[in-house]
């Protein structure tokens, strides 16, 4: 998917979207999946993810905002993420199956060794 279609699709006011198009315009870069998989599929592990980063002390944000929305969502989703230039967050970006609308964007703070 080229940056710009990208950039277009960020137009949530949720903090995880601004800053993710912040990131995506400071350079980060970007991939958008070929293939769907189940909203359903990816609730149950994105709340596994939750409970794990919460355990952990990971920042994330809208993360649980994410679990929900993606819980209610009834059609096919594909993946996107965004990984900021300097590596310390990585964006994951739901989009509806064919990539016109963003239902839902998290991001997770990245610990390095």
């Amino acid at each position: 998917m080229e940056r710009e279609l990208l950039e277009r699709l960020l137009v949530g006011s949720d903090e995880a979207t601004l800053a993710a198009l912040a990131a995506l315009r400071d350079g980060g870069s970007h991939v958008v999946w070929d293939g769907v998989t189940s909203a359903e599929s990816l609730a149950h592990t994105y709340g596994r993810r939750l409970r794990h980063t919460r355990r952990q002390g990971i920042e994330t944000t809208n993360l649980e905002r994410t679990v929900q929305l993606l819980g209610r969502h009834q059609q096919p989703v594909r993946l996107g993420q965004i990984r900021a230039a300097d590596g310390s967050w990585v964006f994951m970006l739901f989009l509806n199956k064919d990539c016109s609308s963003l239902i839902a964007c998290t991001e997770v703070r990245q610990t390095h060794a």
